[in-house]
């Protein structure tokens, strides 16, 4: 069987041969794997991008918080305003 494997980290791919040795699973066995791998794709998208919805939000609020924080910014919030953004950045 040939697959192609990439690292989305590097953008580096390469193609690998897998093949069936003594005492391996057997055809059958590794075409139920892909099979399988297959019909979870889609959960595996969909929870890949809930992570990467969150990891944004927490993006977001840290660079919020810094901006709060920023002191070439500090005198364009009043205090009231810095502490409702501040309490939604904490939640």
């Amino acid at each position: 069987m040939n697959v192609n494997a990439a690292d989305k980290g590097t953008g580096k791919s390469s193609k690998i041969t897998i093949t069936n040795n003594k005492g391996r699973l057997s055809k059958e066995d590794i075409e139920k794997l892909v099979k399988e791998a297959e019909e979870f794709k889609a959960e595996d998208d969909v929870m890949r991008k809930k992570i990467d919805a969150k990891n944004g939000l927490e993006n977001y609020t840290y660079s919020v918080r810094n901006s709060l924080k920023d002191e070439k910014l500090a005198d364009k919030f009043e205090a009231e305003e810095k502490a409702k953004v501040e309490a939604a950045v904490d939640e």
